[in-house]
């Protein structure tokens, strides 16, 4: 895996996990929770969602294959699915606001709902966390390292939480509605990409070696 396949998996995990989008859920929920337990809050909901995500990374695939699924025709469902996710973030309500909204009606539920699920290990973070990692085409090492960047992305997550009330005094809400939006412009353009490659691997298609479908969420490995 080079340097330019690091940055597109990064990117496409940082987009889909959202952790900006993640700090005004994280206030909101943590409202009625004494500071003291803020931190031991924030640690559980990353971790909760860490678990999640790596165990779709691990098992995943697994799954799909149980149900003799063919691994291309999942890449167009998943970049179908992406790419209505994308549309959501970029014309619907951002996410802080749609997920304070459930957590409002779940009167707080904890820091497993909403917060780890679905703010943090969302669908598309799940679905994408898969797609990254076809054991076909994806050798152990690359896995591992897909896997380190998740944690990578959820450490990250973690710190934004951890200074959240300062973030989001930085930035306030309107600015994380903004940069959840930008999110949502590239992952329309990496599911976009997702459903090219599918169709190339299920030989629907044909693409010139230069415009081959070599994303992110592809199986194609080729350097």
């Amino acid at each position: 895996m080079n340097i330019t396949d690091l940055l597109r998996e990064f990117v496409t995990l940082f987009v889909v996990i959202d952790p900006v989008g993640s700090i005004p859920v994280f206030l909101f929920a943590v409202a009625s929770v004494p500071r003291a337990l803020h931190r031991r809050y924030a640690v559980r909901a990353v971790f909760i969602a860490t678990l999640v995500l790596l165990a779709f990374l691990i098992g995943g695939q697994f799954l799909l294959e149980t149900l003799g699924l063919r691994f291309g025709s999942f890449q167009i469902a998943g970049g179908v699915i992406l790419f209505a996710f994308a549309m959501t973030m970029i014309f619907g309500h951002s996410k802080a606001e749609t997920e304070i909204e459930e957590a409002g009606k779940d009167h707080l539920a904890g820091a497993v709902f909403p917060l780890a699920m679905p703010s943090i290990a969302s669908p598309g973070a799940m679905l994408a966390v898969v797609v990254l990692t076809d054991n076909h085409s994806e050798p152990l090492t690359d896995q591992m390292i897909t896997a380190a960047l998740l944690v990578m992305v959820m450490g990250i997550t973690l710190a934004l939480l951890l200074l959240a009330t300062y973030v989001n005094r930085l930035i306030g809400t309107t600015g994380a509605s903004v940069i959840s939006r930008v999110m949502g412009i590239i992952l329309a353009t990496i599911a976009t990409d997702s459903i090219i490659g599918g169709m190339e691997a299920l030989s629907l298609i044909e693409l010139p070696p230069a415009q081959s479908a070599d994303g992110p969420l592809s199986g194609d490995t080729s350097p």
